[in-house]
Order: C-alpha cells, then sequence, then structure tokens
C-alpha cells in the first residue's frame, strides 16, 4: 500500500476501522512466518516445555534488570535471593553481581547475531525468538518464542504470538505474567538514552557506549537499533493495564529513571 493511499485513509476512515483493517493487513503479512512458528520441530519442542512454565511462582514477586546507567548505581547484592529475570548483555555485569539472573531473555536479532556464542553458554532458562534458530543450537532451557513487532498485544500465554513493544522489557513482562509472577519490579529501565537518531535505525557503535551499564556493552564496532521510546510506552501502558486487571502491579524502582508508566517505589525500601 502506497503513502498515497494510506494518507487518504487515514483522512476519511473513523479510527476503529483502521485500526481493525491495520491489524487484519499486518496478519496477512505475518503468514509466511507461520510455519517457522507452529511447525519447526524446534518451536513445538518449546511449546510443549513452556507449558510446564506456566504459574510456576504464581503469587510470587521478582525483578527485571533492563541495562541502563543507573544499573551502576543499585546495589545488585540485595537480589541474590530473589527471582530475577536479565536481558541482553546482563551477563558482563555477573562476576560483580556474583550470581547470575533467573532467566534470561534476548530477542532482539542484532544482539542475538553478535552475542550467540555468549547466549549459548549460558545454562539458566533462556527466552529468545524463533528468528534466533539461525544462529543459536536448540537445547535443554533454551525457549524459543514467536515474536513479531507489528500487531500490538499484551500476550498471556506466551505459546503463542508476542509483540515485542520495541523493547525487551516489554517481552520480559509478558513472560513473567505467564510464569504466575504477581509482582513485577523494574531495575535498571533508564528509559533515557545519550544515542540520538531515528527510532530503530541501525547503527555502528564508534566507542565506549553511554547508554548502558557498562561501556563495553554495545562497544566499538557494535552494530544496534537506536530505541523507539513512544513505541515501547504504549506497551509499558498496555502491560500495566493487564497487571492491574488481572490483580497483579509492576512497579518501577529505577534510580533515577524517566519512565512515567508505573507507579515508583524506593528501590531501598523494598526489602
Amino acid at each position: 500500500m502506497n503513502r498515497r493511499v494510506k494518507n487518504f485513509l487515514a483522512r476519511t476512515l473513523p479510527e476503529p476501522f483502521l485500526r481493525a483493517g491495520k491489524e487484519a493487513y499486518d496478519g496477512v503479512r505475518r503468514i509466511p512466518n507461520l510455519p517457522a512458528a507452529y511447525l519447526n520441530p524446534a518451536r513445538r519442542d518449546s511449546i510443549a516445555r513452556l507449558a510446564a512454565l506456566k504459574d510456576r511462582h504464581r503469587g510470587e514477586r521478582c525483578f527485571i534488570l533492563g541495562n541502563g546507567p543507573s544499573l551502576r548505581q543499585t546495589d545488585l547484592s540485595k537480589l541474590r535471593n530473589e527471582y530475577t529475570f536479565g536481558l541482553n548483555r546482563i551477563y558482563l555485569a555477573f562476576p560483580e553481581m556474583g550470581f547470575e539472573t533467573t532467566y534470561y531473555l534476548c530477542v532482539n536479532d542484532l544482539v542475538v547475531e553478535q552475542t550467540s556464542d555468549d547466549i549459548q553458554r549460558l545454562t539458566m532458562p533462556r527466552f529468545v525468538t524463533t528468528r534466533a534458530l539461525r544462529y543459536l543450537c536448540p537445547e535443554e532451557n533454551l525457549f524459543f518464542l514467536y515474536a513479531t513487532y507489528t500487531g500490538a498485544k499484551f500476550q498471556k500465554d506466551i505459546r503463542f504470538r508476542m509483540w515485542e513493544g520495541a523493547t525487551v522489557t516489554y517481552m520480559a513482562l509478558q513472560t513473567a505474567f505467564y510464569l504466575g509472577f504477581s509482582e513485577v519490579i523494574l531495575i535498571g529501565v533508564d528509559h533515557s538514552f545519550a544515542s540520538k537518531g531515528k527510532p530503530n535505525e541501525t547503527v555502528v557503535s564508534e566507542g565506549d557506549d553511554p547508554n548502558h551499564f557498562n561501556p563495553g556493552y554495545f562497544g566499538k564496532g557494535f552494530r544496534w537499533q537506536l530505541p523507539d521510546l513512544e513505541t515501547s510506552e504504549k506497551a509499558y501502558a498496555l502491560a500495566n493495564e493487564t497487571y492491574r486487571a488481572a490483580g497483579r502491579r509492576i512497579i518501577d524502582a529505577t534510580i533515577g529513571g524517566k519512565l512515567t508508566i508505573f507507579p515508583k517505589a524506593d528501590y531501598g525500601s523494598l526489602f
């Protein structure tokens, strides 16, 4: 559909019709992905094993560790005996933390491609997407999720299609919901980046990384995509609404974080 037709439809059709039409169009575009999403042997095995994880942490709390610079100001030793989700290159902090996160997620194709050896060496339950089958070998404790860039939704059952919401943190929130956690606490989700540019544009790092807790996180020569904060805020709002409707809650305990979607809490007061 060319831009002229899109602009005409946007001016003439009511919002509900536009939304329904876009969802239908996105659904048709996703059809070629369905064989890998539901018929690939590794994916089918993941679906079967994911069933055993449903509600395994019913009524418990967990922490999702973002990778912002504020993580350096956060006493992570307090999390040693907590359930935790680590994202992307959080393993760079493991030596200093003295322990590993309970779970791990990485869904961005560029990150998986460039760190596949690191991900493969991890041993905790790890969640990646079906696109990662190009880089990772199926094994125990490695779960392949079907995730898409379009079709906004909050997936309560991660055996089926998930929306990425422009941030791995949103994927972690959906995963934590499926595992049954009733309280999810965000830390290190600064929601602020020193690097500026067009959202989702792929760039190559020219030196130390100012956007994450470790200067080598996306160090020199690393290819990564600029953040899409607007889309991620829409995703966070959807997560907040879904948790509240289910009698659960998400709390933002990021030190100095710029995200305003979730109720705030002082990190130290949580222990």
